[in-house]
């Protein structure tokens, strides 16, 4: 059900943006001498994709700016742990692990997130036991945010040190539907060690199952059984799997469907 409702909340956003898009498109158009200018083939933009005057700096340069992965998807959600298509950095050091944790973990669209998320969990009832109104509300609210955080800092920062793991997200950026849409969501399983090879990603897989062994402290007696904790597990690697498949997309999608740049 949580997995269903993440999807809903990231379809909703992609569909104010769209009407965002379609909004402007009435506004007046740019000379074409500009237009031809800003799409001149060193600058990677697709023909039909304006420069505006204050576009954001190459996230890598390099990278053709219709596989960039932006830092923030639709203006706001927080996209630091992907690399765009082509490009390969090199593995992030402890600090800069660190650092990628605490972006996804604090930044202000995480509090709009889990308390979305959190607002629906109570409007089904998904743990009785935490109460209604005001104070339910704030019990379904903190138990999110924990969930959510000590989960980033074991499976971005922590575990990933101790494994020599890099769990940033490394887009495809090429070939059919199907083939990149499975190999998004297969990063759940599979993820680069620092010195490029593909191993199984056990900073994922262990890192999301020492999260939820964690909110068996702090969750109702009658959520600790099987059933309840396979289910957030499920829907913690669901959900990650799911934004990677988001992630691996969005440029494809603000270029083509939006006629913006990523």
């Amino acid at each position: 059900m949580r997995l269903f409702l993440s999807f809903l909340l990231i379809a909703a956003s992609a569909s104010a943006l769209a009407q965002r898009a379609a909004d402007s498109s009435s506004l007046p158009e740019a000379p074409a001498a500009q237009v031809l200018a800003a799409n001149a083939p060193e600058t990677g933009v697709p023909l039909g994709l304006a420069a505006a005057p204050d576009a954001p700096a190459p996230t890598h340069p390099g990278v053709p700016i219709s596989k960039q992965q932006p830092k923030r998807i639709l203006g706001f959600m927080p996209n630091y742990r992907a690399v765009s298509a082509g490009a390969i950095p090199p593995p992030p050091t402890p600090k800069q692990a660190f650092k990628l944790a605490t972006q996804n973990s604090f930044d202000y669209s995480s509090f709009l997130f889990v308390g979305l998320t959190s607002l629906l969990a109570k409007g089904t009832d998904a743990h009785p036991q935490l109460g209604k109104g005001p104070e339910g509300l704030w019990a379904y609210t903190w138990r999110g945010f924990v969930d959510k955080t000590d989960g980033n800092y074991l499976v971005i920062f922590a575990l990933p040190t101790v494994f020599h793991e890099d769990e940033r997200y490394f887009s495809k950026g090429e070939g059919g539907i199907w083939k990149r849409g499975i190999y998004a969501g297969s990063r759940v399983l599979i993820t680069p060690n620092y010195h490029g090879h593909n191993t199984f990603n056990a900073s994922e897989v262990l890192g999301r199952g020492i999260a939820e062994g964690v909110s068996l402290t702090y969750y109702p007696s009658e959520d600790r059984n099987a059933a309840d904790i396979a289910e957030k597990y499920g829907y913690a690697i669901g959900r990650d799997a799911l934004t990677n498949v988001f992630r691996e997309f969005w440029p494809d999608i603000a270029t083509h469907v939006l006629h913006r740049h990523p």
